[in-house]
């Protein structure tokens, strides 16, 4: 029997086609859905999600795979299935309405609007019949379908406030800036919200405060006057994510988020973003605070996304899915009676059980998410007997636990991947990558280093159409026979991570071809997305017309794309000594030190944007042929030891020249300018004064100590 096919089929994103046999008549966003919506005279119901979203595949098998809701749908509404991820934009348009008609969000996304996209019925998860105080999607989308047939005018006119709410939540932050107490606030204001005993801020859920833990780790040393310290904040939240069931103990990577506040119980999807913005900060935390664990994590997400999240050997994936054989978490859980296979001494089968938490109780429906409870928790200190005082057998027997563990997880079937490259996601990993690079082993060093070039390279040549850089970037060829190419969009995300990521790798590598590349961001970033008046739009002015045109000022999941652009502009316009860019990324950056008080996690993007503008200018640059040992010693260390404000660079000594690859003009910095050398050779300059120039890294790191002691932001 042929199985059924709706227009999804054919589409290029996963979570799409994993609703592509449903009875459902569903549509890809498009004109060709409100125009249908139109000529039918029926609302338009817009659900959006992603793939390794748990909740989504909830709602999918419960009510987009009943016949009578399907049925329902096909009757009354043009139904439109969004996967967030390839059309962010549309996401962040249609969660404004979900979190202004309902106070929170979240996926799925369920909101239907009228036959021109306005929304006028927004929430998220329901039910198929009424449960957990919500209505049921039958009986929802039966009372919704009279509301539009029997009170059409009262439809027509929420539509148009909440379209009008929307316009307002879309505007810039007021420009008028606080009284300089930005750092002071923001810092006051976590103090408040941090959890001294598990870390982070707030309460369950808890979110990896990613863009608040890159804040804390770039301030300064301060006194401890009786309150937390960033210091201190820092290393107990990452510690405790690190510790807890968050962290994948075996395979490496972290979750989305926990739904306790002692980061035991995740929702088990990894997101690249996620891994991606916490590698750099766990590699050199661990290095500042000498905590092995912190290190252990960061090789561990370096390898799960070498390994595990790179389906073509060079881009990365977006996601791995939080279920496995029909179930949440089966894939990273344990129950005692999975030990017995693999592990034959009971005395091992007992430590496996101290070590990491699992019992027969568990905490996920009879089954334990593995943390990590230490050598001195007393609990595995008495598994270990007499072992507990002889460290080769302790690590010997430790070792052989969690190969066994790991081998129970091997033969599992695995999660399933959303294999779409992201290119802001991408963008974030190759940054992660060469910030994490410096401080972990070499021979991984290295490693990552070549994957970050591969990377940004292949996303360069498939996303770049010479003038703006495409939201996804697939291979050259469909991976599929007959699936359409993703949808075409270009965003300011995009353009503002990898500018950034290139600038990582231009401080790692000394290639001139990433320096370009982030001025020709920067400079789209400024024609296409800046609205003429300090702030900066999701979509390019030649993008898609949608009911508002979004932008998104605040920190989330990923660091707000406002405060990436205003980041990439301070550093282009430093390399650059242009005064007038480094105004216009200041502009950008208004308004947010008066919420560095009420919202720092929401923020702290912007927050490090300022910290960029402010800080004493460093000029770190290497010159010399770029295979030569000597030169790559001297940018090794300048790239490990500068401050992370600073501008690392090796001069391209084959000048002139014509083009940095890519069709792009050699970008002018005057900083390059007479740097001819004899042999390889390093300048540091701070405060418009330069030292003298060192030939080898001794040389170099007593220059580099001597001149940025006063650096607001040094590393580790």
């Amino acid at each position: 029997m042929t199985q059924h096919s709706n227009r999804l089929a054919d589409t290029a994103s996963p979570y799409l086609r994993q609703h592509a046999h449903q009875l459902v008549d569903w549509y890809p966003w498009g004109e060709e859905a409100f125009a249908l919506a139109r000529e039918r005279d029926v609302p338009v119901l817009v659900s959006i999600g992603y793939a390794a979203c748990h909740w989504c595949h909830v709602m999918s098998f419960e009510s987009f795979d009943d016949p009578a809701i399907a049925a329902l749908l096909n009757d009354h509404f043009v139904s439109v299935k969004v996967d967030r991820e390839e059309r962010p934009d549309v996401d962040a348009v249609y969660m404004g309405a979900v979190q202004a008609l309902s106070g929170s969000g979240g996926w799925p996304m369920t909101v239907v609007t009228t036959p021109d996209g306005r929304p006028w019925f927004a929430g998220t998860y329901f039910p198929p019949d009424d449960r957990f105080g919500r209505p049921g999607f039958a009986r929802l989308l039966t009372a919704l379908h009279a509301a539009w047939n029997e009170r059409r005018d009262e439809v027509v006119r929420s539509a148009a406030e909440i379209t009008e709410r929307l316009g307002h939540l879309s505007e810039r932050l007021p420009l008028a800036d606080a009284d300089g107490e930005a750092e002071r606030s923001a810092l006051s204001a976590l103090r408040a919200g941090f959890d001294g005993e598990h870390g982070g801020f707030g309460g369950a859920p808890k979110f990896p405060p990613h863009t608040a833990l890159r804040w804390l780790l770039e301030r300064p040393p301060e006194d401890d006057e009786g309150e937390p310290t960033a210091a201190r904040m820092l290393h107990l939240t990452l510690r405790r994510m690190v510790d807890g069931g968050l962290h994948d103990q075996l395979l490496g990577g972290v979750a989305r988020y926990s739904v306790d506040e002692r980061w035991v119980v995740p929702h088990f999807e990894k997101m690249l973003y996620d891994n991606a913005l916490l590698l750099g900060v766990l590699a050199r935390a661990g290095a500042r605070f000498d905590d092995a664990r912190l290190v252990d994590a960061a090789v561990g997400i370096a390898r799960w996304a070498l390994d595990v999240m790179r389906p073509d050997g060079v881009a990365f994936a977006a996601s791995q899915d939080a279920d496995s054989e029909g179930e949440e978490g089966r894939f990273a859980t344990f129950t005692p009676s999975d030990l017995a296979p693999v592990l034959s001494d009971p005395d091992d089968r007992a430590l496996a059980r101290a070590l990491y938490g699992i019992d027969e109780v568990g905490v996920l429906e009879g089954r334990s998410v593995l943390v990590w409870r230490g050598l001195d928790h007393p609990t595995v200190v008495a598994a270990l007997g007499a072992d507990a005082f002889a460290p080769e057998r302790v690590a010997e027997r430790v070792a052989r636990v969690r190969d066994a563990l790991i081998r129970i997880r091997r033969d599992r079937v695995p999660p399933a991947m959303d294999d779409k490259v992201v290119t802001s996601w991408n963008a974030l990993m190759v940054r992660g990558l060469v910030e994490a690079a410096p401080w972990l082993p070499e021979a991984l060093a290295t490693e990552l280093r070549s994957a970050a070039v591969q990377c940004a390279d292949a996303v360069w040549e498939r996303a770049w159409d010479g003038t703006s850089l495409r939201h996804l970037a697939p291979p050259p060829a469909p991976g599929a026979s007959g699936v359409s190419a993703p949808q075409a969009v270009s965003l300011l995300e995009d353009a503002a991570s990898y500018g950034l990521a290139a600038l990582a790798l231009h401080r790692a590598t000394g290639e001139i071809r990433f320096l370009a590349r982030a001025f020709a961001l920067a400079d789209a970033v400024e024609r296409d997305f800046a609205d003429g008046e300090g702030g900066y739009f999701t979509t390019p002015r030649f993008g898609e017309s949608l009911v508002v045109r979004p932008r998104s000022t605040f920190d989330g999941p990923t660091p707000s794309e406002h405060g990436l652009a205003a980041e990439l502009l301070a550093w282009v316009a430093a390399w650059s000594d242009d005064a007038e860019r480094a105004e216009r990324a200041t502009a950008a950056t208004r308004g947010a030190a008066r919420l560095a008080a009420r919202a720092p996690t929401a923020v702290a993007s912007l927050l490090g944007a300022r910290d960029r503008l402010a800080a004493p200018p460093v000029e770190v640059i290497v010159a010399g042929a770029p295979d030569d040992d000597r030169t790559r010693a001297l940018l090794e260390c300048a790239d490990r030891e500068a401050p992370d404000h600073a501008l690392v660079g090796l001069v391209p000594m084959a000048a002139p020249l014509p083009s940095a690859g890519d069709g792009l003009p050699v970008p002018r910095v005057p900083w390059f300018e007479g740097r001819a050398v004899e042999r390889p050779t390093a300048f540091v300059c701070s405060a418009g004064a330069c030292r003298a120039p060192v030939h080898d890294v001794d040389g170099l790191r007593a220059a580099l100590g001597a001149s940025v002691a006063s650096a607001l932001a040094p590393r580790p």
